[in-house]
């Protein structure tokens, strides 16, 4: 048992402190290693988080879209663009905070949080679209580049002869060629591994801001000019225009205000608020570079929020100076038709086109080293099973070799697309629905108000996290419909892939914080005293004493409860006083992993008590919660008769899969073992008669309901959830007997008792399992009797049926010989007769031979515990050889002729 002693965190939290093994589950072959002094955590704030992230964010789009971005959409629309795309982001950001300093963050970055916030089944599928957005972004920037360098080194379009340095003829194949080379050699940095990345770029930022600076100056310095470009379309249409460069000019800044949707020159396409925001919001992809490499971070629950905050900062407020560099100096026919409009008009122009080669270089060499951490973290979870099961593999040093493998013929396959617009807008609906998935992920654990949700970060809500999904969902939906219907079909299709494969986790499910509060919530508001009979539906405590003959039972009580509460419950004899620990606890497991093989809906409450009357006792008055507590408990029959091993007829239990195990440590030896052999000729009872009975009395002065079931073992195996198969030689009736046949003309048909037996045999008619079946009630009546006052009362019963909606074929049954066996009603100090007890099983026989169950009024127990014995061996004597029969006491108004 658990105690001071017992390490309290033994979810990798330990291993902050030195003493626990990487909590990552780093096995054997994976080559990770878990001494401190390898530990690949080196990189501060400013290195680890706020480089990637600012060079992630300018990378392409910086030089060579901003000018597009302007020249389509004008200062106005692409200001309004630049506000969106960094609220939606500001507000992802919030939640990134928040769900960083809420714990240790290992490698794995985004995909980490939302795993190990939502559980296996969003985490993997929210952690592969990540991948595949990642994926893509890593493809856009290498077309990017690709794009960059044939500006300055391909031959002219109208051209096929080498003219200075213009010497790389140009195509599609050539552009995959260029490419597929560029990709190379990311590859190759990224297989030597993130921390010769992480050192090189500091460097590419310095570059990177020495061609800004050139940008921002170049104004002042470079005068008006004109210039002659040309496209070509197809093989032989030609386009030449002749914009012009005009410095610091209000007219050109009054020209530029307004939208001018027109074609794209490269895709030859027809651009609209969408397709630019598509394009434009590439920048803003980059906030998560920080976060995906927090498996390299000192400190990733410090460095990730500080570090992606000014990161985003800074490249807000240098995209807004470029908005307004751009609006007041060029005019419109420059910005629509040159990408690469910020080299023409630059003091130097190879000052841009260095940076336009270093931020793409460095973008897409984050984006395949944070897309191939993602995967091992993938891997290492064991989500996908085989598939990415090499993943896992890493080098001495803790690269991850092989998922940068997997990621370079991932990416090699998006670089066919041969331009970036036309991957842009995938890229941005996989990118927001991963933010979305963020958010979600915050409102989810600052929902569920976890004790344990504390994050260091306080500058969120929970409005600001459903604002952010709501953002994120309705931008996919604006940039392309297609792409966002079609992402979020392939997320929901792996939701479902990862639900019922069932990954085996330890990451603590945050559905089931959710449903707990809810749960919690609506319990409060499910209040008794506003109970109605036209409401009421059975909800059942089964006392077991051991499942391997009780199997059938607790199949057959699953099928009566119609939504109710059902409770499995089961009394471990002894006394806590003398013992060291509590010896129920550990069983719950057990139980549980039974309720699943079995495919029953129902809890499981476990007590320990001196005596099962006691026990019983106390989870009469204690299980369930609430409003939603037992109204009926369900007993088996105490007879002599030696049970039958359940575990041994259904294949479920004796044919099953040994070696595997459910997702808590239970398999199928192990539940086997746990649940003793059932009982014996040499076993001794557990439970004497007098306590049995006084178990029914007790139930009954507590308002309960109570059940007898005898001969359940005879009905067909019923696990997983598995229907009975009617046929035409099958037991296809259900018979109802609402008579106490121990006093015959004393009971009403109209009477509690009379009714509630009535309404579990309609409970069980409409359960899915039993519709088929048909209801019959049985009638007792003495036909020879002079006043004939049973027709009125048979007339009168039909009546009641009609109003009770109780759809029923009414049997009449003379019983004349049988009631003169007795003479009047009997009291409980006179027995009924051995010979009439047997006339009346013998009639039951006659007429319910071939049913399904039978329902039987149960009389009341006597109140004098010497009367118990007899009073069993009198139910013994009604119901013997009659098969799966319920004895039912009714105590509650259970129907309702009202609408």
């Amino acid at each position: 048992m658990a105690n001071e002693h017992s390490p309290l965190l033994v979810h990798g939290v330990y291993s902050m402190m030195g003493n626990a093994e990487d909590s990552r589950g780093g096995s054997a072959g994976t080559g990770e290693a878990s001494n401190p002094k390898t530990d690949p955590r080196k990189l501060n704030t400013f290195f680890g988080v706020m480089v990637p992230t600012i060079l992630s964010m300018f990378s392409i789009v910086l030089f060579l879209r901003t000018g597009f971005v302007v020249g389509h959409a004008g200062l106005l629309h692409g200001l309004l663009m630049l506000f969106v795309a960094y609220f939606i982001i500001s507000l992802t950001i919030l939640s990134i905070c928040a769900i960083s300093t809420n714990g240790a963050v290992e490698g794995g970055g985004a995909y980490f949080m939302i795993s190990r916030s939502l559980g296996p089944e969003f985490g993997g599928s929210i952690g592969l679209m990540f991948y595949l957005a990642k994926v893509c972004a890593c493809g856009v920037y290498v077309l990017g580049l690709v794009e960059a360098i044939m500006d300055v080194f391909g031959q002219d379009p109208g051209s096929s002869v080498a003219q200075g340095l213009r010497v790389l003829p140009q195509g599609y194949w050539y552009t995959v060629l260029y490419s597929s080379v560029v990709l190379l050699l990311c590859m190759l940095v990224c297989l030597v591994g993130a921390h010769i990345y992480a050192k090189a770029s500091f460097l590419i930022l310095l570059v990177v801001t020495v061609s800004l600076i050139s940008i921002i100056i170049s104004p002042l310095i470079v005068s008006p000019q004109g210039f002659n470009i040309t496209h070509t379309y197809g093989n032989n249409h030609s386009v030449t225009v002749s914009p012009s460069y005009t410095g610091f000019n209000s007219t050109t800044l009054k020209n530029n205000l307004g939208p001018r949707y027109s074609l794209d020159y490269s895709t030859n396409t027809m651009m609209s608020f969408a397709t630019v925001f598509a394009v434009m919001f590439t920048s803003c992809t980059g906030i998560m570079a920080g976060a995906n490499m927090s498996g390299e971070l000192k400190n990733p629950s410090e460095s990730i929020p500080k570090g992606t905050i000014m990161a985003v900062a800074y490249t807000f407020t240098v995209y807004v100076l470029l908005y307004l560099l751009l609006s007041s100096t060029c005019d419109r026919s420059l910005l629509l038709n040159d990408y690469a409009v910020f080299q023409r008009v630059n003091v130097w122009p190879p000052f841009v086109t260095i940076g336009v080669y270093c931020a793409s270089l460095s973008a897409a060499m984050c984006s395949m080293i944070g897309a191939s951490r993602i995967l091992h973290a993938l891997a290492l979870d064991q989500l996908f099973g085989l598939p990415l099961a090499p993943a896992a593999v890493t080098s001495s040093s803790g690269n991850p070799w092989v998922s940068v493998l997997y990621t370079w013929a991932l990416v090699q396959c998006t670089l066919f697309a041969g331009q970036l617009n036309v991957i842009a807008g995938i890229v941005t609906v996989f990118y927001l629905l991963a933010y979305a998935a963020v958010d979600l992920a915050c409102l989810a654990l600052e929902w569920a108000s976890a004790p344990n949700f504390r994050p260091t970060f306080q500058f969120f809500s929970w409005h600001t996290c459903l604002l952010g999904i709501i953002s994120c969902v309705v931008m996919m939906f604006v940039i392309n419909p297609v792409y966002s219907s079609a992402s979020i079909v392939l997320l929901l299709l792996l939701l479902l892939f990862l639900h019922y494969r069932s990954p085996t986790s330890s990451w603590g499910y945050i559905s089931q914080a959710l449903i707990f509060h809810q749960v919690r919530k609506y319990l409060l508001m499910l209040d008794s005293r506003k109970d109605h009979v036209k409401f009421w539906r059975p909800q059942v405590l089964l006392m077991v004493s051991n499942p391997r003959s009780s199997c059938q039972l607790i199949c057959f009580v699953n099928q009566l409860k119609k939504g109710g509460l059902f409770v499995l419950g089961h009394v471990q004899i002894g006394d806590l006083d003398v013992l060291p620990a509590d010896p129920v606890q550990p069983q719950y497991n057990f139980w549980l992993s039974l309720v699943d093989k079995l495919g029953v809906k129902a809890f499981v409450d476990l007590t320990l008590s001196p005596s099962v009357r006691q026990g019983t006792q106390h989870l009469l008055r204690i299980t369930g919660l609430g409003g939603m507590k037992p109204n009926t408990l369900v007993l088996g029959f105490y007879d002599n008769s030696y049970p039958e091993d359940y575990f041994l007829q259904d294949p479920v239990f004796c044919k099953g899969d040994r070696s595997e195990g459910d997702n808590f440590g239970v398999d199928l030896p192990s539940l086997q073992a746990h649940f003793p052999p059932v009982r014996h000729a040499e076993s001794p009872r557990a439970l004497q008669p007098q306590e049995y009975v006084s178990i029914i009395q007790d139930a009954i002065k507590m308002g309960k309901n109570i059940c007898l079931a005898r001969y359940f073992f005879q009905l067909p195996p019923e696990s997983k959830g598995a229907t009975y198969m009617w046929g035409k030689d099958s037991m296809d009736t259900i018979d109802v007997w609402p008579t106490n046949l121990l006093t015959p003309g004393s009971a009403s048909y109209a009477d509690v008792g009379s009714l509630f037996l009535l309404q579990m045999a309609c409970v069980l008619n409409m359960a899915s399992g039993w519709r088929r079946a048909r209801l019959r009630i049985f009638v007792c009546v003495e036909s020879e009797s002079e006043d004939q006052g049973w027709l009125a009362k048979e007339e009168q019963f039909r009546e009641l049926l009609g109003k009770l909606r109780i759809r029923a074929a009414i049997k009449i049954v003379a019983w004349d010989n049988v009631a003169r066996m007795v003479r009047g009603p009997n009291t409980e100090s006179q027995p009924v007769s051995e010979d009439f007890l047997c006339a009346v099983n013998g009639l039951l026989k006659e007429h319910s031979s071939t049913a399904a169950v039978r329902f039987l009024y149960l009389p009341d127990p006597p109140s004098s515990c010497e009367l118990s014995q007899q009073y069993l061996t009198q139910l013994d004597t009604l119901t013997r050889d009659l098969g799966p029969t319920l004895l039912i006491h009714g105590v509650t108004p259970v129907t309702c002729t009202e609408l």
